[in-house]
């Protein structure tokens, strides 16, 4: 049972933040906080790990093979939620970035849970934890149902930490590149490779 819990206090982001590079709005997301409200209840956790996926040249995109029906979010508009089930069990929650037409994405990896909040660290247990399964696949990134808000927090300027992706091998070259961006701290899904 989720306790009522308010709003973040903050603003949010509309697609003009999601509009841009999208190793910048990935690397811009930590320390955002992710807002879920259902059925009267909000849920929230500050952004801790994401992932970036740049389109149909990325080998680990979903949009490297092009256009399906399964990917078709991706394709924009910006500020979209894309949701997506792995393994057939576990949902996975990503923002959709650049402009209309330009198959780019970050998933959420982990997030520092807010009050009654539980573990949230992997894609999985975050999408649990926040109640996001694949109904919220291609609703915008407004309120009341899912959002970011940015509260005012910043990073310390050698906080954000770059890595390679986790869980994408098969890309080849591609899994090695630092499109995986962290808070280092105990809420990551894997801990940082020093």
């Amino acid at each position: 049972m989720t306790a009522e819990l308010s709003r973040p206090a903050g603003s949010v982001l509309g697609p003009d933040f999601f509009v841009r590079d999208t190793l910048r709005v990935a690397e811009d997301l930590l320390g955002k906080v992710l807002v879920r409200e259902v059925d009267g209840h909000v849920r929230w956790g500050r952004l801790v790990e994401v992932e970036a996926y740049r389109g149909p040249e990325d080998r680990a995109a979903h949009s490297w093979r092009g256009l399906t029906p399964r990917t078709r979010v991706m394709y924009g508009p910006p500020g979209h939620a894309y949701v997506y089930l792995i393994y057939g069990m576990y949902n996975c929650l990503n923002f959709v970035t650049r402009p209309e037409g330009c198959p780019e994405a970050i998933l959420v990896r982990a997030l520092e849970p807010g009050p009654g909040v539980g573990r949230c660290s992997g894609p999985g247990l975050l999408c649990r934890a926040l109640d996001i399964d694949r109904w919220l696949n291609g609703v915008p990134l407004v309120p009341p149902q899912l959002y970011v808000v940015d509260d005012g927090f910043r990073p310390g300027p050698d906080a954000v930490v770059r890595g390679p992706r986790i869980g994408v091998a098969y890309a080849g070259e591609w899994a090695a590149l630092p499109w995986r961006f962290c808070l280092d701290g105990p809420h990551l899904s894997r801990r940082r490779r020093s």
